[in-house]
């Protein structure tokens, strides 16, 4: 029995070795799948996926996972790696997180692994992440390698080897066009210099790595759907930066949010210091805690960290201008393959790190949440959204919320508190209602509530990388306040009850159909009946009509006019079902107060043929804004014109024409705008974005100029004369403006302010100036003590005071539009989007 015994002992022993030593070998390395070293060619993107599908397939340390397409339909994909045996019970594993932070109720079990998350490849020019994921991915799944085993005992790591797979292959695809048989290292190479708009973006042109918290475009919405199911405590981004540049890694720079903790801070710094290690033994160059900050959540460092992780960005040198290689100014040649080892080393060195201190990991972040739940942090507790305020702004709210796993519900009882009004920007006595929205701080995502909400968030150094304030209230143009006392909501609600409406009985003999005009919900309808061929007004007065009253911009849609559509009430029934739009039926046309539909004061809205300028010359991120509002929010019909086509194109055949910011350069020549005038003076309708109201500004017939800065007295103190070198940076964000909200006061009785009461809060990206108009109409303006939250330099403020926001100047038959802070910026500005709106369907502006 023991002879039999042992020998099938040796007969499992040999069988078991016989299958490891196939599954070692079956388990290719990149360049033995691919047939050809990394680095020595740029890998597109369905051979990576082509790879890593392999490794899934080979590997039983891995699982791959399918979370979504991107819009050029690529696929996208995560990986699980971890040991076979906590594969086997992966789902426990990620459940127990859940649990842990009080996302998912119930206990964890002792089944508890630490989690990291390696993101690469979000900038689709930043190249070498790509390439370095395959290699560390063959690291940790290939079974021989015990080094890596002994790390996943307690560890599950989670890769995305591409997030912008579009982008990316833009640059791969371009740079292996422009390649010969190597690569060539001379910067003025044309290898070196990508086309307009760039890899950097996605499909739309935007830049992934800013919409993280926003999640405008759909991989971002993928992404977070499949982040929030894991919640990983540790995520690293892998970025490049200049080819000059050395290395970066964390610790992060200041200004470091203040709601970020001392743990997260503490192993920023540990993880960084293991890196640290690996990098001097190869003598390589590096830097920390410099230029990188930690405040603007829309990062991949900072949403991750805001929501409990060790949140990190890391920077290799190189970028869309190094290629496969080129000469860096120590006269060395910085190559593909060094930026991918370097990026492999870091991500293997995060596993590492991580693994080293799993149990304390895992605390930390338990605890992190638990301190969430009972004692959150910061000086506000509760945020209230006001129940008066429109549904669809309400709606969008707390849809965005439901996105990010915030709570919310009901007051449910009245009380009055002392809190800060976001409409005054100043703290008072203020009464909350039983049907007030209620955002209680004391909840799982308490980081992330905090730094939604907060009011004027502390700004440690003014020396940020991005903008500084983007408060929701504001965000999605709703009143509110924030209280320093804790208020939990009584009552459940979802977002969909503002998204309910009541349909009428039709009437016998229907006159029209009216329906407000007060949010991008009523512009997505407007433009859904006007694609299908209905004819819309809309008022220039308010109205008053069976009892109700409608304000200005309200639309009118006539049976006269629409007699053609044999099944008109049908389109404008099913439209105003599908975007829950309440239809007013009208039996007559004559109203009670203002004027009757067939008045001058109610106008057609003429179905617009818009056309955008984009390419050299123009922001690629601006165009990528208004592209995508117009074919994914607006759904309206957009003809993009590439800038060296605008002398050729006919503008007769178009009602609108959209210049996105841009400088404009070699586009906009003495004929270029004096085809543009002659087209405006005819009856076009011209919009300006951003920088591009500055070019305008300097040609002859558009009305807008720069407000020059006030002049200091500088012959008081001479001695206010003498700077210091050390201190230029800071002596120059006295001129800067980081991205901050202003109050706006809008003229509410002109067309493009129709939907909006007097105050508009407005995301101002920079310090442009400019003075009221003396010929048109200033829509828009910055008063005194308009600044309500972000940096603003001391000057910048002073220059911005009596400055134009959004202003109208009439030419000839037409107009130009300039607005001068970006309603679109990033896509994510909900409340400035009707402006827009206003501006391209409002005629006679």
């Amino acid at each position: 029995m023991n002879k039999i015994l042992s020998l099938f002992l040796l007969s499992f022993f040999i069988i078991s070795s016989s299958i490891t030593l196939q599954a070692q070998q079956s388990v290719q390395p990149p360049a033995e799948f691919l047939g050809y070293e990394l680095g020595d060619h740029y890998t597109p993107h369905h051979r990576v996926l082509s790879y890593v599908k392999h490794v899934a397939e080979q590997s039983d340390r891995v699982a791959l996972h399918h979370y979504g397409t991107t819009y050029e339909r690529r696929e996208l994909v995560y990986l699980v790696v971890t040991t076979p045996q906590n594969l086997s019970n992966i789902d426990e594993i990620r459940k127990n997180n859940l649990r842990l932070t009080g996302l998912m109720d119930g206990d964890p079990t002792d089944v508890q692994k630490a989690i990291v998350w390696l993101s690469y490849n979000i900038h689709g020019n930043e190249t070498s992440s790509s390439e370095a994921a395959m290699r560390t991915l063959f690291e940790l799944a290939d079974p021989a390698n015990m080094r890596t085993g002994r790390w996943l005992d307690n560890t599950v790591v989670i890769i995305d080897p591409m997030l912008n797979p579009d982008g990316r292959d833009r640059y791969v695809n371009w740079y292996n066009q422009m390649e010969g048989t190597g690569f060539n290292p001379l910067i003025d190479a044309r290898e070196h210099h990508e086309p307009w708009p760039g890899g950097r973006p996605n499909h739309y042109y935007f830049d992934l790595n800013r919409d993280w918290a926003w999640q405008i475009q759909k991989e971002s919405r993928y992404r977070a759907k499949i982040y929030n199911e894991w919640m990983p405590h540790v995520h690293a981004d892998y970025h490049e930066q200049s080819y000059t540049a050395p290395h970066y890694f964390a610790p992060a720079a200041e200004p470091f949010h203040t709601a970020i903790t001392d743990w997260q801070r503490e192993f920023q710094t540990t993880i960084g210091l293991n890196h640290t290690n690996y990098f001097d033994e190869e003598g390589w160059l590096y830097f920390t805690r410099e230029r990188f900050d930690l405040f603007y959540p829309s990062y991949g460092d900072t949403w991750p960290t805001f929501q409990g992780a060790i949140g990190m960005t890391y920077e290799q040198a190189g970028h869309g201008l190094a290629g496969r290689g080129i000469t860096i100014p120590e006269g060395d040649t910085l190559t593909l393959r060094d930026r991918l080892i370097r990026h492999h080393t870091t991500g293997l060195s995060t596993v590492e790190v991580t693994s080293q201190h799993a149990r304390r990991v895992i605390s930390e972040f338990s605890s992190h949440f638990h301190h969430s739940m009972n004692n959150p942090e910061g000086e506000y507790k509760t945020y209230v959204v006001k129940a008066g305020n429109h549904p669809d702004n309400i709606h969008a709210l707390l849809a965005y919320l439901d996105d990010q796993h915030i709570r919310y519900g009901r007051a449910g009882s009245s009380r009055n508190i002392d809190g800060y009004n976001f409409q005054t920007g100043e703290s008072s006595r203020i009464s909350v209602e039983n049907d007030d929205i209620l955002i209680s701080a004391y909840q799982p995502k308490s980081q992330l509530v905090r730094v939604l909400f907060e009011p004027k968030p502390e700004l440690t150094d003014s020396l940020t990388y991005d903008i500084t304030a983007w408060e929701a209230h504001y965000r999605f143009g709703l009143d509110g306040y924030a209280l320093t006392s804790r208020m939990e909501p009584e009552i459940e609600i979802s977002a969909d009850e503002f998204r309910t409406f009541e349909e009428t009985a039709e009437p016998e003999m229907l006159y029209a159909y009216i329906v407000r005009w007060n949010s991008m919900d009523d512009a997505r309808f407007l433009a859904d009946i006007l694609n299908e061929g209905v004819q819309a007004r809309f008022t220039t007065v308010s109205f008053t009509k069976d009892g109700q009253e409608y304000h200005k911009g309200s639309l009118i849609i006539t049976r006269a006019g629409n007699t053609n559509l044999d099944d008109f009430d049908r389109i404008v029934a099913e439209k105003a079902s599908k975007h829950a739009r309440h239809l007013h039926r009208a039996e007559t046309g004559f109203v009670a107060t203002g004027s009757d539909f067939g008045s001058a004061n109610v106008r057609i809205i003429d179905t617009p043929e818009v056309m955008m300028l984009m390419g050299e010359g123009t922001s690629s991120t601006s165009a990528g804004e208004i592209w995508h509002f117009f074919d994914r929010q607006l759904e309206y019909p957009l003809t993009i014109v590439n800038t060296d086509r605008f002398q050729q194109v006919d503008l007769s055949q178009f009602d609108v024409i959209v210049l996105p910011s841009g400088n404009y350069s070699g586009v906009l020549s003495s004929n270029s705008a004096d085809k543009l005038k002659d087209w405006i003076r005819a009856g076009g309708r011209l919009i300006a974005i951003g920088d591009a109201n500055g070019v305008l500004a300097g040609i002859d017939g558009f009305h807008l100029s720069s407000k020059s800065e006030t002049e200091e007295d500088i012959t008081a103190d001479p001695e206010e004369l003498l700077k210091t070198f050390g201190d230029r940076e800071r002596e120059a964000v006295t001129t800067a403006n980081r991205g901050s909200i202003y109050r706006i006061t809008l003229d509410t009785t002109h067309p493009l302010a129709f939907g909006y009461e007097e105050n508009y809060f407005s995301l101002k990206g920079d310090a442009s100036a400019y003075s009221y108009l003396e010929d048109g109409w200033n829509v828009g303006v910055a008063k005194p003590g308009a600044h309500m939250s972000g940096f603003v330099g001391h000057e910048a403020k002073s220059n911005l005071e009596h400055s134009l926001t959004f202003g109208v100047q009439q030419m000839g038959s037409g107009s130009v539009v300039y607005m001068v802070d970006n309603p679109l910026f990033r896509g994510f500005w909900e409340n400035g989007k009707m402006l827009f709106v206003n501006g391209v369907f409002f005629k006679d502006l």
